[in-house]
C-alpha cells in the first residue's frame, strides 16, 4: 500500500514545526509518518531525520514538503533529488509551490518544480549580490568617514544566515561582511540563529559531493 511520507524542517531550535506538521497532516500524512528536524540547516548534507524519511520511502510512496526550501538545496542538487525519486518509483509533491500544491510525478508537476526550482536559486543568488554590495558600500562609507569601524547590523546577520541555509557557507559570509568566521557564529548564536555546533561550515561542499 502506497503512503505519503512527510518532512518538516527548522533551522533553529527556537523555532517550531508546527505549522509545517498541521499541513502535512491535513495533506494525508500519517502522523507515524512524519520526519522532523529541529535545528537542523538545510544546507548540511547529513540530516537525521531527512535521511529517515527518504530510507522510508518505498516503490509508490511520496514525500510531501510544505515549501521547495524544506530541501534547502541548490537547484542542481532539488533537480538530482527528484529524479533520484522517480528512479526508485517514487514521487515528491510539494503543498505551496508557486502558490499551489505541485506533484513532480505529473508532467505538469515535474515541469512547474523544475522552474520553480531555479528560480529560488536564482533569488538566493540576488539575495547574496544585495548582501555583498550593502557591506562594500557601508566600508566605503567608513573609510569616508574617517576610517570609523563599520558596524554589523542583527539585520545583515540575519541575511548572512540566510544565504547559509540557501547552501553558502559560513567562512564565506563571514568573509563577505568582514569579520571573522568565529565572530559570525558568535553574532548569530546571539540571536538565536544557529545551533549551538558550528556544522554547518563548509556544508556546500558537503553537500555537492553527496
Amino acid at each position: 500500500m502506497t503512503k505519503l511520507i512527510g518532512y518538516a524542517r527548522v533551522s533553529t531550535r527556537k523555532q517550531f514545526t508546527d505549522r509545517q506538521e498541521m499541513d502535512l497532516l491535513a495533506a494525508g500524512v500519517r502522523r507515524d509518518d512524519l520526519y522532523v528536524d529541529h535545528g537542523v540547516s538545510g544546507a548540511l548534507a547529513s540530516r537525521p531525520a531527512f535521511d529517515s524519511a527518504v530510507v522510508a520511502l518505498e516503490a509508490g510512496d511520496t514525500l510531501v514538503i510544505t515549501t521547495l526550501d524544506r530541501l534547502g538545496r541548490s537547484t542542481r542538487n532539488m533537480l538530482a533529488f527528484a529524479e533520484e525519486l522517480r528512479g526508485r518509483g517514487t514521487g515528491l509533491r510539494v503543498l505551496n509551490l508557486g502558490g499551489g500544491d505541485v506533484d513532480t510525478a505529473t508532467p505538469m508537476g515535474s515541469m512547474l518544480f523544475t522552474i520553480m526550482a531555479a528560480l529560488g536559486q536564482m533569488e538566493h543568488e540576488i539575495k547574496r549580490e544585495r548582501v555583498v554590495d550593502s557591506i562594500a558600500k557601508r566600508r566605503d562609507a567608513g573609510k569616508d568617514l574617517g576610517g570609523r569601524p563599520r558596524v554589523i547590523t542583527d539585520n545583515q546577520i540575519r541575511n548572512a544566515r540566510h544565504l547559509i541555509e540557501r547552501g553558502d557557507t559560513a567562512a564565506q559570509v563571514a568573509r563577505d561582511l568582514g569579520m571573522s568566521r568565529a565572530t559570525f557564529y558568535r553574532r548569530a548564536r546571539a540571536l538565536g540563529l544557529l545551533p549551538n555546533q558550528s556544522a554547518v561550515d563548509d556544508s556546500r561542499t558537503a553537500v555537492d559531493a553527496k
